[in-house]
């Protein structure tokens, strides 16, 4: 019999039915039919400090020693499978293949479990039944999952091989475990996941985000009421707007990685996950590391069946010793997007791609265009910056390519700018792609988006001050650790981080950049429903003023990408 054909003769179990304990269950799954597995509930596993976390254990039903495939969250591991219900919050979201078991954001046993993995869920410090204070993304979240890890290597039914896997939050908490180096741990899975809080979610360019940051922050709070030991994310933001010690406690060690890894990041999850995947594959020690990168939905494409057959190949490789044929996958495999869920598939090997081709297109001023040149003529140009102006309150310059052009990873943007209003500025900076028609070529974004660009940038101008030693020429990396007020009238050059992107502008069809003193993007965030990045605590006022041609070169630099030999 073929065990992936399930038992159709079988009731699927109730998610509800389940009891602390072992139990003998039937799991309805998207792949393989009903499948038999156990399912040990709220095993608890005692730390260091006598705190005790509590696990769920799917395994196969047979004996036998297998690899061990965990996630780790505060999100509650005794919940039914949440995305449904997440619907009326994110419409948008597509559609997403798992059994009722899979934890939100986690792998789901409906697939590991008949492939003869273990798969547990943790249920971190603070969070469903586990005991102690919540702390999140913190380094004592990271030493509870290095416990458990070990824990998990010496079960009897364990080979003493771990992986782990899992979306955003569970992908954070794998930087932040690996670069400790339990010896268990075998091979990770990240799927995208920030590992720097301040530069990738609560702060962009040094603006404070107001909007899904705080949603999720104060949803922690709402979710585990009854914990008293648990940390304010929101108010921790408030009080420290510079990155501080509180939040350099919250960077992971990233060149302290170590293990095999299979990094997934996306060109759609902007101002949250997008860099820190990027910086985790760029900066970690691992010998032996991919990177797939894809332009669609977070969690559609986690849940989609080729994602999980890419996953199961690495993970057999590591884990279990096949001698299949990952080691010929290519380190980079990357989608290049033309349209809404519409790309080309390519592969590097390496990342940021080595053959890359950094072009520099000044503003000009007069055409409102980009060019290869600089003007040589100055030219001053200025926008209200006051986030309730509806007119005059963006510049917006344009290049049409004349034969198709790959742009793939890092732009910058320079500018010399300044303002007779305030002593601060926010800058907003978007860039959008048009078709031949003239009309916007919407992308995915920030998980749910329909209407997103193709890159985003910020930048708070007191924050400008560059990390020399870390920044390179396609990517300033800011220290954000003092503010440079302006004086009235002073022109200063800074330099605008912006994240990662793929896209493919076929001959005919244009780059337009985007300069704004609000958000760029805006109707698909409510009062009640913060479900992208927002910034509404802007230094703002009155108007903006940047300078291009002569002695200003303000330029966006652009990273074309010229075909293989």
């Amino acid at each position: 019999m073929n065990k992936f054909l399930g038992r159709p003769d079988l009731k699927p179990t109730d998610f509800y039915d389940i009891k602390p304990g072992l139990n003998n269950i039937v799991v309805g799954t998207v792949h393989y039919g009903n499948q038999e597995m156990i399912l040990e509930k709220d095993v608890p596993v005692t730390l260091r400090d006598g705190i005790t976390l509590y696990v769920d254990i799917f395994r196969p039903g047979k004996p036998g020693k297998f690899p061990v495939v965990m996630s780790a969250d505060v999100y509650g591991k005794d919940v039914k499978a949440r995305f449904p219900s997440f619907r009326p919050t994110w419409p948008t979201l597509g559609t997403i293949p798992a059994s009722e078991f899979t934890a939100e954001e986690s792998p789901d046993p409906g697939f590991w479990v008949p492939n003869d993995y273990v798969l547990i869920k943790v249920a971190l410090r603070g969070s469903s039944k586990s005991e102690g204070g919540l702390y999140p993304w913190s380094r004592l979240e990271a030493e509870d999952y290095y416990e458990i890890i070990e824990w998990a290597g010496v079960q009897e039914w364990s080979n003493g091989n771990v992986g782990t896997n899992g979306v955003s939050y569970l992908a954070v908490t794998q930087w932040w475990v690996a670069s400790l180096n339990p010896p268990h741990l075998k091979a990770m899975i990240p799927w995208e996941g920030l590992n720097d809080m301040y530069r990738e979610i609560a702060f962009h360019g040094g603006i404070p985000d107001t909007g899904f940051f705080r949603f999720w922050a104060d949803g922690l709070l709402a979710r585990w009421p009854n914990n008293k030991e648990m940390e304010d994310l929101t108010e921790g933001q408030k009080a420290h707007p510079l990155l501080d010690d509180y939040w350099k406690n919250r960077q992971v060690s990233l060149a302290d990685i170590k293990v095999p890894m299979l990094a997934c990041a996306s060109w759609s999850t902007q101002g949250l996950h997008n860099r820190g995947t990027f910086e985790g594959f760029k900066q970690s020690s691992s010998k032996d590391k991919w990177l797939l990168v894809h332009g669609r939905k977070e969690w559609e494409t986690y849940y989609a069946r080729e994602s999980l057959e890419r996953q199961k190949s690495f993970f057999d490789y590591f884990l279990k010793g096949i001698e299949n044929d990952w080691r010929a996958t290519p380190r980079v495999c990357l989608e290049v997007r033309e349209k809404f869920y519409l790309g080309q598939i390519h592969f590097e090997n390496e990342w940021p791609i080595a053959r890359t081709n950094y072009i520099q297109l000044y503003l000009d001023g007069e055409k409102m265009s980009l060019q290869d040149k600089s003007p040589k003529d100055e030219i001053k140009l200025s926008y209200k910056a006051d986030s309730d102006q509806t007119e005059n309150n963006e510049l917006k310059f344009k290049i049409t390519y004349k034969e198709d052009t790959e742009l793939t990873g890092y732009m910058k943007l320079k500018l010399w700018v300044s303002t007779d209003d305030t002593e601060d500025m926010d800058i907003f900076i978007g860039i959008k792609k048009y078709d031949r028609r003239g009309h916007e070529v919407y992308l995915p974004d920030f998980n749910h988006i329909e209407n997103g660009q193709v890159a985003t940038g910020w930048l708070r101008v007191s924050h400008r001050e560059l990390d020399t030693e870390k920044s390179t020429p396609y990517q300033p990396w800011l220290k954000h650790t003092r503010s440079l007020k302006l004086t009235k009238g002073e022109i200063v050059p800074v330099e605008i981080e912006i994240l990662p992107s793929s896209t493919l502008f076929k001959a005919g069809e244009s780059l337009v950049l985007i300069v704004k003193g609000s958000e760029i993007i805006t109707e698909t965030s409510s009062p009640s429903r913060k479900v992208r990045y927002e910034h509404m605590e802007t230094v703002n006022k009155g108007t903006h003023w940047v300078y291009a041609g002569g002695k200003y070169d303000s330029f966006l630099l652009v990273p074309v990408i010229p075909a293989k030999d």
